[in-house]
């Protein structure tokens, strides 16, 4: 690491302790599907996996297995980043349904991606949602024109301006093609549209697209210790892509507040999910929740006490005892 970085980060971590405890978590993305209605995207592996495109119903999750993810998420201490995906396989009344469910579990209201919402979708979201996120991914214009050629910039604006009651999130991917000149095209985007936090993700190359490399790990923490500069109290969440977590200690001395993009479930307890543990104490920051330990839980109990009906409890109760089975 040069000095010049260095010295970056280091103010960034000055900043960071200025405004923020001493902690990071991690950030569990709950999907709700893997259907795009446009999968045009040209970096996503949606635009080549035509046949899910084709065939929505193949990528639709049961209820029951993303209410499963939302109580393991709960007591293993992972915040929820947003919930996504999904939009145009579920009706609206289903995805409604789903945030309040996961908000009652959560015992707060939660986030949610989902695309640009209408007036009246954001009023019957809002008793369990506190946050929305735009997807914008890169905020060069004529990159985005590249990138997401049927994605426009415009309606997401429009979309954050009308969310006056909610709090507001956009997600950036750096490795793109963008350059360093554009971060204050990202500094204007975040003050125009006031946002309260903003995922960052490391581009993940995926055959058969433009795209093969990822950014260096240090170029991709420039971007992060410049935003915690200059917003303090700004949120930053940050993606692990491609699925290599030994540069989690850079980009929490960068200044974020939190990891996601891990495949948690199906690396719990492993090599690499005790390294983030590892790497967060090394980065001075007490690491909320786990990654490596199943708490000592009455899992069916906890089901129990929610207010879903008796089939979908015993569907859940099913599935966690599945997924912990595979976590040990």
């Amino acid at each position: 690491m040069n000095d010049k970085l260095s010295n970056l980060l280091k103010q960034a971590d000055i900043v960071f302790r200025e405004n923020f405890a001493s902690e990071a978590w991690f950030g569990r993305c709950i999907f709700l599907s893997w259907y795009c209605d446009l999968g045009t995207c040209t970096f996503c592996f949606r635009s080549t996996t035509k046949h899910k495109i084709k065939h929505s119903s193949m990528a639709r999750r049961s209820m029951a297995s993303i209410l499963t993810d939302a109580v393991l998420g709960k007591y293993l201490g992972w915040k929820i980043e947003f919930l996504t995906g999904g939009y145009k396989i579920f009706s609206f009344e289903e995805i409604v349904e789903i945030a309040k469910y996961v908000s009652e579990i959560y015992e707060e209201k939660i986030w949610v991606n989902l695309g640009v919402l209408t007036n009246e979708e954001l009023e019957q979201l809002s008793p369990y949602v506190e946050g929305v996120c735009a997807s914008i991914e890169t905020v060069n214009l004529e990159l985005h024109k590249k990138v997401c050629p049927d994605k426009d910039i415009a309606p997401y604006v429009d979309f954050l301006k009308r969310a006056k009651n909610f709090k507001k999130s956009m997600t950036m991917i750096i490795g793109l093609g963008e350059t360093k000149d554009d971060v204050e095209l990202l500094f204007d985007f975040i003050e125009e549209n006031n946002l309260d936090q903003i995922t960052f993700y490391a581009l993940k190359p995926v055959r058969e697209t433009p795209f093969t490399v990822s950014p260096d790990p240090e170029y991709y923490a420039w971007w992060i210790a410049k935003t915690r500069i200059r917003f303090p109290k700004l949120k930053i969440m940050c993606g692990l892509t491609p699925k290599n977590p030994n540069y989690t200690e850079l980009l929490l001395k960068a200044g974020a507040n939190s990891i996601t993009k891990f495949p948690a479930l199906k690396q719990f307890g492993s090599d690499n999910a005790k390294l983030i543990e590892s790497m967060a104490k090394k980065a001075n920051k007490k690491f909320l929740g786990s990654l490596t330990k199943v708490p000592n839980v009455n899992w069916d109990e906890e089901i129990d006490k929610l207010s879903f009906d008796k089939e979908l409890k015993e569907e859940v109760k099913v599935k966690i005892h599945q997924y912990l089975k595979k976590m040990s």
